[in-house]
């Protein structure tokens, strides 16, 4: 609901082309979302967004700017979507930081980071990858990502070692988008028996396998669509994790990834905040998400911002391997009129 001190608050659609559709999996060959405009009496502004990911999100992007204009006019609604909370505590939080003239990380966490590191996403196809993956060594990234579980097990473990022999001093994490069934997934194990990865995210089609697979692979293994619904408190149920992969969007906000964080950082349990296609307005929050989590501040995983073939923002934000988060924040950009379409305002 559009807070006291908000004097009004408008919702735009936006849809802008990707620049490699393939790494987008279902949303195709371009990004479509919508941002939440909110104002104060003094003229302060704050931008939140709502972009539900084709395929993993429950809610269509249609739902979630119906459902932001709502919010907007004062209609009550009894429980928002996930991507819906993550645009209004971004849009909130962002309006308390201009009103403020506080940092948004600072707004989230007392003692934040003044840098981000960030992993590198590999997309290209395996011919090119491990020069790929050489590239992004040397262009200092720490953690490098690679999407598995698109062709046969067999040429997927070839991948892995070939994307691995160009790591050197490089964590390499996998993602398989819970593609394998268990038997898939343990004959990948045998077959990059060796390589050293900091983990696999979601090998597994069935999640309730996952602590068998853990036993039995004596891989690390991530926590990524399994985390949607379960509450902080439930996450020492899936002892056998190493990691969570928080992607706000999905788990319904920066207040449920930070709980989480919180209690994997309890755990033992790395946390690593991850993007899910957002634009340039979206991204900026999870870069202050990044910035506010406890635990030994993981490479987080905003690299599909650099898919996007254009931003609701300009100038459009520079991401390498390692990030000033108070030169990022801190510049002046505008939004982009040339990609928006207004859906409702609250006067």
């Amino acid at each position: 609901m559009i807070e006291p001190e908000t004097a009004s608050a408008t919702v735009y659609r936006y849809t802008l082309p990707l620049s490699d559709g393939a790494a987008a999996g279902d949303a195709g060959s371009r990004r479509e979302g919508a941002l939440l405009e909110l104002r104060d009496e003094h003229g302060n502004s704050g931008w939140g967004e709502a972009a539900p990911l084709p395929g993993f999100s429950r809610e269509s992007v249609e739902e979630a700017a119906r459902q932001l204009a709502a919010f907007s006019s004062g209609e009550g609604v009894e429980e928002p979507y996930p991507s819906v909370r993550f645009a209004l505590e971004l849009g909130h939080l962002s309006l308390r930081a201009a009103a403020s003239g506080e940092t948004l990380p600072r707004l989230l966490s007392s003692v934040p980071r003044g840098s981000v590191e960030l992993n590198a996403l590999i997309s290209s196809g395996p011919d090119e990858a491990p020069a790929e993956a050489r590239r992004m060594r040397e262009a200092g990234y720490r953690a490098v990502k690679l999407k598995v579980g698109r062709r046969q097990v067999d040429e997927e473990a070839r991948l892995v070692r070939h994307v691995a022999g160009e790591l050197e001093g490089v964590s390499l994490r996998l993602d398989a988008n819970r593609a394998w069934s268990l038997t898939e997934a343990l004959e990948f194990a045998r077959g990059i028996l060796g390589v050293e990865v900091e983990y696999v995210e979601e090998p597994l089609a069935d999640a309730t396998l996952l602590p068998r697979f853990a036993r039995e692979s004596r891989l690390p293994v991530a926590l990524d669509e399994s985390l949607v619904g379960i509450p902080a408190a439930g996450l020492a149920e899936h002892g056998y994790a190493t990691a969570v992969v928080l992607k706000p969007t999905l788990l319904g906000g920066i207040s449920r990834s930070l709980a989480l964080a919180a209690r994997a950082d309890d755990l033992g349990m790395k946390a690593v905040v991850s993007s899910a296609f957002e634009s340039g307005v979206g991204t900026l929050g999870l870069v202050a998400l990044a910035a506010a989590l406890p635990g030994g501040g993981e490479p987080a995983g905003l690299d599909t911002y650099r898919r996007l073939g254009a931003d609701t923002l300009r100038p459009a934000l520079d991401l390498g391997s390692t990030l000033d988060v108070s030169a990022l924040l801190g510049q002046h950009r505008e939004i982009d009129p040339l990609y928006l379409e207004p859906v409702g305002a609250k006067p």
